[in-house]
């Protein structure tokens, strides 16, 4: 099923339904590399509700995996978070995101290298916006390492779901995830780069 994130709202199937209208609810969208691990990162976290993986960013409508992973359509591979903010912060969110990327490698995340892997924050109004570069001049002025940021902070555009068996893998394939992940090594970087600071809530 194809379902198409329309900033506001899900068009699935020709059909508009509204997100949830609780004014506690909001969405955020990242890229952090493979979005496998950044959803497995986020529904760690309490308050966050939901966590879907998708495309964004790019130039082809309707997007598949095969299409993404030719690395020829402008796409990042992201998720879609949907959080209370009751419980937990826009800007706690996103003091985690950086935590749990390496936000100095231009060219892809840990062995995943090519466009759809590079990091992002998408802000969807200007609050969002204000709230990412906030956070990104504090990580700045406090980051652990010497290399330069390279995550960039960009206007929002469609989300479109990726493929069902993309969603929850972590959980669905746990034992192929937790290879993956570890051969990547894209925990041992993360903590290479941040150290004590490293956010820690690996599944």
């Amino acid at each position: 099923m194809k379902w198409t994130m329309l900033l506001g709202s899900v068009l699935a199937f020709g059909t508009v339904f509204s997100l949830p209208a609780k004014a506690e609810e909001q969405t955020m969208i990242a890229a952090g590399g493979c979005f496998w691990c950044v959803e497995s990162d986020f529904e760690a976290i309490e308050g966050v509700k939901d966590v879907v993986s998708g495309y964004t960013g790019g130039h082809v409508a309707n997007p598949t995996y095969q299409q993404v992973s030719s690395k020829d359509t402008g796409h990042y591979e992201a998720v879609l978070i949907t959080f209370d903010d009751d419980v937990v912060s826009l800007r706690e969110l996103t003091d985690y995101f950086w935590r749990t990327i390496d936000p100095t490698d231009p060219d892809g995340q840990f062995c995943d290298k090519g466009e759809p892997y590079r990091t992002g924050l998408f802000y969807q109004n200007e609050e969002q916006k204000a709230v990412f570069e906030a956070s990104l001049a504090a990580v700045k002025a406090d980051k652990p390492f010497e290399a330069d940021i390279v995550t960039e902070v960009m206007p929002a555009k469609t989300f479109y779901l990726a493929e069902d068996y993309h969603q929850n893998y972590y959980e669905n394939n746990s034992w192929r995830y937790r290879f993956y992940r570890a051969s990547c090594g894209r925990d041992n970087r993360i903590e290479e780069l941040w150290g004590s600071v490293a956010s820690k809530q690996y599944h």
